[in-house]
């Protein structure tokens, strides 16, 4: 399934795209009333097998077209993001890989949905891109073993960790530039866990304004997903709705000669073979 979250003549709801080119929408708020009342809610009550069952019984009247995208999961009770996951952005970086998963925290007001502009405040010109797949997690644990770490998953999207690379660099702590107001894009679905292979090899690709940035593979993480779902819950309970953002490749802006930075009037797509295309663009605050 493709589930989004979405506004609607000012309602806020949750729905799955189907149709053959992916252009009409099945209201999935209307069908679980208070039972779950948006995306997070439906996947923490298990009710995604019910979900796609519902769909198959169901009509989409609702264009795509017609509904204001918000990111797949607009309240995440936390969004951890692994930094230096891929061989070559830790080569470009200079740093060294590390035994342990190098994480940061992201909050959910600097996310923005597909097809909503990033934006570049005015402290600073230095915005970067950073292509990524996203998890979303299905169900909660402490201490998940790796072993068991896929079925804990729910689904996965496409992820841009907009950087305000002056502000990240300027102490060791990442925090700052990694959380600038609608910085981050994530979406523009969550594709479930039963339509993608556990362990699949998925092909990651950023583009700016049409041109390939970033390129990579999932069998070149340095941490696995489920190593990064074990390590993570070993010092946090993971709850579902959870969002976990897997690294960024190499071919990021801040490393090319000369610098490439995002400006005003940018497209920045990510793209995942399994899941689709992210696309934002880029305003000024």
């Amino acid at each position: 399934m493709k589930l989004i979250s979405y506004q609607h003549n000012g309602i806020d709801s949750y729905g799955a795209v189907t149709g053959d080119r992916a252009d009409r929408v099945t209201d999935l708020r209307s069908i679980f009333g208070s039972r779950a009342t948006d995306l997070k809610a439906l996947i923490a009550a298990g009710l995604l097998d019910e979900a796609a069952a519902s769909i198959a019984n169901a009509d989409a009247t609702l264009p795509l077209s017609e509904v204001q995208l918000l990111p797949v999961i607009p309240n995440p009770g936390k969004i951890v993001c692994v930094g230096l996951n891929y061989g070559e952005h830790v080569r470009e970086t200079g740093r060294e890989i590390t035994e342990k998963p190098t994480l940061f925290l992201r909050v959910a007001e600097s996310q923005v949905a597909h097809g909503d502009d990033i934006v570049l405040p005015p402290e600073s010109s230095k915005l970067d891109y950073e292509g990524e797949i996203a998890i979303v997690i299905g169900r909660g644990g402490r201490r998940i073993g790796e072993a068991d770490a896929w079925n804990h998953i729910a689904g996965y999207a496409c992820y841009n960790d907009g950087s305000i690379r002056d502000w990240q660099t300027a102490t060791p702590q990442w925090t700052a530039g990694k959380n600038f107001w609608r910085t981050g894009g994530f979406g523009p679905w969550m594709i479930t866990r039963d339509d993608i292979k556990d362990n699949q090899v998925m092909t990651l690709i950023t583009r700016l304004n049409g041109q390939e940035m970033q390129r990579t593979t999932t069998d070149k993480l340095i941490h696995s997903i489920p190593r990064q779902i074990a390590h993570i819950s070993a010092f946090m309970p993971l709850a579902a709705g959870d969002v976990i953002v897997t690294g960024t490749p190499g071919g990021v802006g801040a490393k090319r000669t000369p610098p490439v930075w995002m400006k005003p009037g940018d497209i920045v797509e990510v793209e995942v073979d399994a899941i689709g295309v992210l696309r934002n663009g880029v305003c000024a605050e």
